[in-house]
């Protein structure tokens, strides 16, 4: 479902914290209400499930390893640099006690006017290091090429000889081909991982295999668009921006992130056909090129999302 957001493109106020766009009630409200339709929706599954106490191996990832509230995700906001005003001159308003509860929210405040809108200092107050660091690497990862040659052995290398060693996998589902098939696959396949937040999962007869070694020093260093988990986190940084950032760009990230997560799962180790899906088999040549294909496209998207986001920096840093 495409965004009904307002565009974030559209907004670049000429003065860092100045409020480049106002919208009336008439126009903010069935924003507000489509943006909570549209979260609703992405987030029934595991609302369904933490009601029931069940649990599903690829989805919860969103709402577990990312610890970002369905409530969070459902609550609208335009960016900054837009006011959210009572309705038209001359015409009844009801919306104050909305625009009331608005006013109260973090980092924002009401005019004499009566418009709510993003306190861009008292944000940046609290999370300007945040915002540097994130247009720092989100700059550097754009400005690398994709490198597409992992084959996601990252989640391979994250269960690499735990059978031999007597350790749990990390998620409840059989392995495809078995501990020793998973293991054979890691020691004939180079391991390229560049993203520290899979690499630090590693077990440790895995991570000398890595011909990298990732550290969280070195991650603006290392970050390249080809990788499926700095894909994923375009979520991470947008909800970490959020509310300076527009609802439907969060939410827009946090799709590409679940699109994401299947692959990854698919074409991990794991058995996940007892979800209907069939594997990305990258032990096989296949398989290798059916990753790559995906990848690529993955890649495509998140350059799009990734340049939203750093537009959004750029802009709060004025």
């Amino acid at each position: 479902m495409p965004s009904l957001d307002v565009s974030d493109r559209a907004l670049a106020p000429e003065v860092r914290g100045a409020v480049g766009q106002v919208l009336d009630s008439d126009t903010w409200l069935p924003l507000a209400a489509a943006h909570a339709t549209r979260a609703d929706a992405l987030t029934a599954g595991w609302r369904e499930r933490k009601a029931q106490g069940e649990k599903h191996a690829v989805e919860d990832f969103l709402f577990t390893y990312y610890p970002t509230r369905p409530a969070q995700l459902r609550r609208w906001h335009p960016g900054a640099g837009v006011a959210l005003a009572p309705g038209k001159e001359g015409t009844p308003d009801d919306v104050a006690p909305l625009l009331a509860e608005r006013a109260d929210w973090r980092w924002h405040r009401a005019d004499a006017a009566g418009r709510v809108s993003l306190d861009v200092e008292a944000f940046l107050a609290d999370r300007g290091d945040t915002v540097r660091y994130a247009r720092e690497l989100l700059a550097a990862t754009a400005s690398r090429p994709a490198t597409l040659g992992c084959f996601g052995l990252h989640e391979w290398a994250m269960v690499y000889r735990d059978h031999a060693e007597g350790r749990d996998h990390r998620h409840p589902l059989p392995l495809r081909l078995g501990a020793q098939g998973t293991d054979e696959v890691v020691a004939s396949h180079p391991v390229r991982c560049s993203h520290f937040d899979a690499f630090r999962f590693f077990t440790p007869e895995a991570v000398s295999l890595n011909r990298l070694q990732p550290t969280r020093e070195t991650q603006p260093a290392l970050e390249q668009p080809g990788c499926l988990h700095a894909n994923m986190d375009l979520y991470k940084w947008a909800t970490k921006l959020s509310p300076a950032v527009p609802s439907g760009l969060v939410l827009d990230a946090f799709e590409l992130a679940r699109d994401i997560r299947w692959v990854d799962m698919r074409a991990s180790p794991y058995d996940v056909s007892s979800y209907g899906e069939a594997p990305v088999a990258i032990e096989t040549p296949e398989g290798k090129a059916e990753y790559v294909r995906l990848q690529r496209g993955f890649a495509e998207r998140s350059a799009v999302l990734r340049s939203r986001l750093l537009e959004a920096c750029e802009r709060l840093l004025g």
